[in-house]
């Protein structure tokens, strides 16, 4: 009787390690990656410095000494939401999301080691940043009565905050599949929050949902994180946080859901 084919190479099983792999090397390797972060790296930390190199140690009086970081955030999350997008719908505009599911056909699994590896990257990148700004203003301004304020919390807070805005960011390209359309829609979560409270004002059935999304749009919630203005509640930003959470998992479990259903 003839013996079975037994292939000299070895076989493994397929696990959640070998997709973080494959996605590290993927995030890693495309120049988009790479322009993003730096344009990320030069706006958090570039006018952050810039604001350090012009206040004054009073500045510092009643507000922490990472409140230059907050000032490049803001443009800076931007870049987090477009790499976010990129990194799940560029592998639908180029096709290769069909060669990444015949390697691993567990779709779950590469959803999951894409967002966790672009989390991880993000938030490394923004709390270090927003660190190292907090380091150089406390330095530079450093003095009797000054830098009271604690200041760890809002790197932690500031770098979670932006990082979970691109793994939602995340999330809407891979069900959309669409990197324009992902981008745009993310903006719109980002600016029209920021710009609606304005007209919802003008009428008193719509005064109070006005006045929630100023509380909760994304340039208010890091300006609570980073205790800009006293007239902020003492929360710290940690009911954005949560929101932002709540948010994400959502847009995640839907982004699941939908990986399972369609055809490549």
């Amino acid at each position: 009787m003839a013996h079975a084919y037994t292939s000299p190479i070895p076989i493994k099983k397929t696990n959640l390690g070998h997709a973080l792999t494959s996605e590290w090397t993927k995030i890693k390797s495309v120049r988009s990656t790479m322009w993003t972060l730096g344009i990320f790296l030069l706006l958090v930390i570039g006018i952050g410095l810039l604001a350090v190199a012009n206040t004054d140690p009073e500045d510092y009086r009643d507000v922490p000494f990472t409140i230059p970081a907050f000032f490049g955030l803001i443009l800076g999350q931007i870049c987090l939401i477009t790499l976010g997008v990129l990194v799940t719908s560029s592998e639908y505009g180029t096709g290769m999301i069909r060669t990444t599911f015949t390697a691993s056909p567990q779709r779950y699994r590469v959803l999951a080691a894409k967002a966790l590896v672009f989390f991880v990257i993000a938030f490394v990148v923004s709390a270090g940043s927003i660190f190292f700004v907090g380091l150089v203003a406390s330095g530079a301004h450093s003095g009797p009565g000054v830098g009271e304020e604690p200041w760890i919390d809002t790197v932690f807070k500031g770098g979670l905050y932006v990082s979970l805005l691109g793994v939602l960011a995340l999330a809407v390209g891979s069900m959309l599949r669409h990197s324009a359309g992902a981008i745009t829609t993310m903006l719109g979560v980002v600016l029209v929050p920021a710009i609606l409270p304005a007209f919802l004002g003008i009428w008193d059935s719509t005064r109070k949902l006005g006045e929630k999304m100023t509380d909760y749009n994304a340039i208010n919630s890091l300006a609570e994180i980073f205790k800009i203005d006293a007239s902020f509640a003492s929360g710290g930003g940690t009911a954005q946080l949560v929101l932002l959470v709540v948010v994400t998992a959502a847009a995640l479990g839907g982004a699941f859901a939908l990986l399972e259903k369609r055809d490549v």
